[in-house]
């Protein structure tokens, strides 16, 4: 087997709306493709992240809520690679974001922090 990397990240919302707008006015997702499924009655918003990455975002009406913060089994969290941490940081406070306090990691020496979505889904940001 040969796996080659990610393709891309599915995140399921509970308020379209609201997340459609944290995704692309606040972490500064492009817009791919925004469909609405019939037969589903649910929304699949696509959004490219940088220059190959790329999120699903899913809306379902009554979507079962998230295991609790932040041991839960399962995905812990999304981390976004980014170059100017503080610039980040302060893009988002200025936006009303809470930001948790950057620390550093204790093997790489790399800082990083976490912010969370309308969802309460634990992002980190990354310094490379």
């Amino acid at each position: 087997m040969n796996v080659q990397g990610f393709h891309h990240v599915a995140i399921i919302c509970s308020n379209y709306e609201q997340s459609k707008q944290f995704y692309l006015e606040i972490l500064g997702c492009s817009l791919i493709r925004e469909t609405f499924r019939t037969e589903r009655n649910s929304y699949k918003l696509d959004l490219r992240l940088g220059e190959n990455d790329y999120i699903e975002l899913f809306y379902f009406l009554n979507p079962p809520a998230r295991m609790s913060y932040p041991e839960a089994c399962g995905l812990r969290h999304l981390a976004l690679r980014v170059n100017e941490l503080d610039k980040m940081v302060d893009e988002l406070t200025s936006k009303g974001i809470v930001v948790e306090p950057i620390r550093r990691d204790e093997l790489t020496e790399k800082r990083f922090t976490f912010f969370q979505d309308p969802d309460g889904l634990p992002i980190e940001l990354y310094e490379d």
